[in-house]
């Protein structure tokens, strides 16, 4: 199965200094198909405007991802922890037994970023966070592993879940094919920049920029470039 969540189906919200797009059920949006994929729960598509951001608030049991498009957002938390994560490079907060925690834009333009959420495996544990850089160019033409709950994933941000957030660069014309360990897996592929092809054959669809493409019950997926484009993929339980 292959369905394409055009981004002008999400849900929205727009506060002045945050415009939201949902798409999954989140705060004031409810859509009894969209409530989660597997253990992805949330992918929120936000822009925050310079000098702003989310005060302090807690969270709980979650496996926060943060994958910033443009801009640069600054976290400080309940544990000590401060830093700002640029375009390109990803977050984690493994939000534990309980965090407070505050995101902002300090930059002077506006910060575009996706947080996606994943259920963990187990309830509890000692809150944790962290960050780090991923060049585009050591992520050109494959999948490059982010933020990953599996043994093997070495370089990546660890999460407490059984899933892994990748990205790629894929330039126009070219393929990349992603191979999930079982065909009933839950992948959600969104392209932050360019156009993709999806699939084939009678299983094709056509994604552009922050559309979203929802993928079970298949063996390996095709993704063609139409446009260069920036691919993020969740495959989660």
């Amino acid at each position: 199965m292959i369905e394409l969540r055009p981004f002008a189906s999400l849900g929205s919200a727009k506060h002045g200094w945050l415009d939201a797009h949902h798409h999954f059920s989140f705060a004031d949006y409810h859509d009894d198909a969209r409530v989660n994929w597997g253990a992805l729960r949330v992918w929120n598509d936000d822009t925050i405007a310079p000098g702003t951001g989310f005060p302090t608030h807690p969270h709980s049991d979650m496996e926060i991802i943060t994958y910033v498009r443009t801009g640069a957002i600054t976290h400080r938390d309940s544990m000590g922890n401060e830093g700002r994560t640029e375009a390109g490079d990803v977050q984690v907060m493994s939000a534990g037994n309980g965090v407070r925690h505050s995101e902002f834009n300090r930059e002077d333009k506006a910060t575009t970023l996706f947080q996606i959420w994943i259920i963990p495996d187990e309830r509890g544990g000692e809150p944790g966070w962290g960050a780090r850089k991923f060049p585009k160019d050591d992520r050109s033409g494959s999948f490059v592993p982010l933020a990953s709950g599996a043994s093997n994933d070495d370089d990546a941000l660890p999460i407490r879940a059984d899933a892994r957030v990748l990205g790629a660069t894929v330039k126009a014309g070219e393929s990349i094919t992603y191979n999930p360990a079982q065909p009933s897996r839950h992948l959600y592929l969104v392209p932050a920049t360019g156009t993709v092809k999806v699939g084939d054959g009678e299983q094709e669809v056509r994604a552009n920029a922050r559309d979203g493409v929802a993928i079970t019950h298949v063996g390996a997926i095709t993704i063609t470039a139409i446009e260069d484009s920036e691919l993020v993929l969740v495959d989660a339980a």
